[in-house]
């Protein structure tokens, strides 16, 4: 045991997780990769959990913020005007689609989706809150109350009244062989059954990730949200699309998760990505529910004037560099490669994704933990998870170049040949 990871072990919760048998310090990185402590160098597959979305010591973003922080200020609170704040706001409000839409900004994913929450259930009057089964919002009292998924849920208490809806969960017996149509008309079928059995009327919202994260990348079909909104408009329901994973173009194909489903939802929530590894997260909302609060209120560090320079930065370049389109092409190459390999391969269950947003479905959790060795090994990082830990779950940043993702590929590749290889002996 090196002795850092005895004093993190000595001092830290023993819930919080840790990546790898032997645990690596990341000091220092460069574009799309990182270099360990003891000198190792890994091509980034997984961003800080989706969160250096533009790779590491971005020039825009770090002379953004150093000339913030030559002003002096670094921080001021929201009683203040904060230019940096309501520009970040204009262009997010903008490219919402959500209609007069204002912002607010928290500091990370499970405070927007609190606020989310809070502001659907007060306009609506109701505890009663429809999630998806597999889900995770959070690690918070209300967020895990809307998360389906029981390794993260440390109990069965709640201030919402929560139920669950099916859409990410295509490998259950009942839905196998179903063609999408087939699927989303089961599980429209199952939302009205709900509405009609399991709630009372006046129920609060729809929270729901367009693309599982925690969950293992799973996904509903395109089109089941949209199936879903009909429903929920015929009684006003209103639809939160949790954005945090899925939003600024990473899913290669629309700029935000929702949109692959044809939905503008009421409130999207997002955070992780847009700071490109400063804290930052929010909400944008159409304007009538976010004003809609009596009391005041406001968030001391959220959208303070670092992490707006570092946001502003950030979307800016996913703009300026069309990197949605660049996550189209360099996660296609790296998706269609996984999925020829796959027809090779027995111990591959599942190979899904948009963009570079993508994952690998093995046979068992001993699997996957062996991926993750290996490929660290190999000197590429990744993520596992999934609702029965077997999800191998990858997400490059958004500026991975095609050279890049043909590295990453054939490391990917070599590690599941490896492993199958073990299992058929």
């Amino acid at each position: 045991m090196s002795e850092l990871l005895a004093r993190h072990r000595a001092v830290m919760p023993n819930w919080l997780a840790l990546n790898y048998n032997e645990p690596i310090e990341i000091v220092s990185g460069k574009g799309n990769r990182v270099v360990d402590s003891e000198g190792k160098s890994y091509l980034d597959f997984f961003a800080g959990i989706l969160t250096n979305m533009i790779g590491y010591d971005v020039p825009e973003v770090r002379e953004a913020v150093e000339r913030q922080l030559a002003t002096g200020v670094v921080h001021t609170s929201t009683v203040y005007l904060l230019r940096g704040q309501v520009e970040l706001a204009e262009k997010i409000a903008r490219l919402s689609g959500i209609p007069d839409a204002k912002v607010f900004f928290t500091n990370s994913g499970t405070e927007a989706n609190e606020t989310a929450l809070l502001l659907a259930t007060y306009a609506r009057g109701s505890d009663q809150v429809l999630a998806m089964r597999q889900s995770y919002h959070g690690r918070s009292f209300g967020a895990i109350s809307v998360t389906s998924n029981r390794s993260w849920k440390n109990n069965s208490l709640s201030p919402l009244n929560a139920h669950f809806l099916h859409g990410a969960d295509r490998h259950l017996a009942q839905f196998r062989g179903m063609s999408d149509a087939e699927y989303i008309q089961a599980c429209v079928d199952d939302l009205r059954h709900v509405l009609a059995t399991s709630v009372a009327g006046n129920v609060a919202a729809l929270i729901a990730e367009p693309i599982q994260g925690v969950g293992g990348f799973t996904m509903a079909p395109d089109g089941l949200f949209a199936a879903y909104q009909e429903v929920l408009a015929e009684q006003g329901i209103l639809f939160i699309s949790d954005e945090v994973q899925t939003g600024w173009g990473r899913t290669g194909s629309a700029f935000f998760g929702i949109q692959n489903h044809g939905v503008t939802p009421d409130m999207m929530t997002f955070a992780k990505g847009l700071g490109n590894g400063f804290a930052v997260g929010g909400v944008v909302a159409r304007g009538d529910l976010m004003d809609a609060l009596p009391a005041v209120g406001l968030a001391t560090f959220g959208g303070n004037p670092i992490s707006m320079a570092a946001a502003n930065a950030t979307l800016d370049y996913v703009l300026d560099h069309d990197l949605q389109a660049n996550a189209a092409r360099t996660g296609a190459l790296i998706v269609d490669g996984l999925r020829e390999a796959a027809t090779r391969l027995p111990i591959v269950k599942d190979v899904r994704g948009k963009g570079l947003m993508f994952a690998v479905e093995l046979e068992s959790p001993a699997q996957a933990a062996r991926f993750m060795e290996e490929t660290k090994k190999a000197g590429l990082l990744a993520g596992k998870g999934g609702l029965y830990g077997t999800a191998i779950r990858m997400a490059p940043p958004l500026t991975l170049t095609v050279e890049e993702a043909a590295e990453g590929l054939a490391i990917i590749v070599n590690a599941l040949e490896t492993i199958n290889a073990e299992a058929v002996q």
